[in-house]
């Protein structure tokens, strides 16, 4: 699929010094579902902020689907929806006026046909002539993603949409979004839950300190999750490994006091039982042995200290 939003060397930095973006790369394809991770401060928002147009860049450009959001700004914004953190709502308009105004200002015309749709995808259509004061916070998101949708956009940013809301919630607004793939609009969310990003997305970026450390697709960043260790602690150091285990798959603790063996669940042979018999044939004497899996959380935390560092 062809790229819809194409991000080159972005920086962000503000009077006092401070650098939220440090020259960020990016090209995100049409359709596809890519999940921003990072911790507080990352520069998500700022990011996400930059790309609408909301904040102006210090150096490096944006472009969506070809218009560059600076010297093509009406272009390249009415492709873009955004749906913030913050519920920030008029609490006494009606839903259906609060979406249909929205698609307003973007200058599209009159569509009650289009406004229904999107009302009821949302399963708002119900709740149309309620004040949105009358609504449930998780009513109010649902009612924010509306907004977004009103003027037909191909890119939809999903800052922070399940925070504060309920399991059941959550997992409909993922149907939602899930939904709005199949129609061709591309995603991109930022969230704090990881095993969200790991079950719907498509890429996988982390950022930290305004620098993007990773993206990568999902399903190859399982093949590495789905990576085990097999930790064999040995009754007596060793200084390094015996010539008859050196392998790729092996490595030698920094203490010398284990042997740390990668292997892959998911293949036909694991290789341990030939690596045990092995490890009795060259004399090392086990002490111990245990497992352990790195996951998508792990990975993150890697990262994010790595790029601390």
């Amino acid at each position: 699929m062809p790229d819809i939003v194409e991000i080159t060397n972005l920086r962000k930095a503000y009077a006092g010094g401070f650098e939220a973006l440090k020259g960020v790369n990016l090209k995100i394809e049409q359709g596809e579902i890519l999940a921003l991770l990072g911790p507080n401060g990352a520069g998500k928002t700022t990011l996400i902020s930059t790309i609408c147009g909301i904040t102006t860049a210090t150096e490096g450009t944006v472009t969506v689907g070809g218009h560059d959001t600076v010297t093509d700004y009406r272009q390249a914004r009415s492709m873009v929806g955004l749906v913030p953190q913050e519920i920030n709502l008029e609490p006494f308009e009606r839903v259906v006026n609060t979406v249909a105004f929205s698609r307003g200002l973007f200058g599209k015309p009159t569509n009650d046909a289009a406004i229904e749709k999107i009302l009821r995808q949302l399963s708002l259509w119900d709740k149309k002539n309620n004040q949105i004061r009358e609504l449930s916070g998780g009513m109010k998101r649902r009612v924010l993603i509306a907004k977004a949708l009103a003027h037909e956009p191909r890119v939809l940013f999903l800052d922070e949409p399940t925070a504060g809301v309920d399991v059941e919630l959550r997992r409909d607004m993922w149907e939602i979004v899930a939904g709005l793939k199949a129609d061709g609009v591309t995603i991109i969310l930022t969230t704090h839950y990881i095993e969200e990003a790991e079950a719907i997305a498509d890429r996988i970026g982390i950022i930290a300190e305004g620098e993007l450390l990773l993206v990568e697709d999902k399903d190859k960043l399982m093949t590495r999750m789905g990576k085990k260790q097999l930790v064999v602690q040995l009754t007596k150091p060793i200084d390094a490994l015996p010539t008859s285990l050196v392998s790729d798959s092996l490595a030698l603790s920094d203490d010398g006091a284990a042997l740390i063996y990668t292997y892959d669940t998911r293949a036909e042979r694991t290789g341990i039982t030939k690596l045990l018999a092995d490890v009795s044939d060259a004399g090392l004497i086990l002490a111990d042995i245990e497992t352990k899996q790195s996951s998508l959380e792990d990975i993150f935390v890697g990262l994010i200290k790595e790029g601390a560092a």
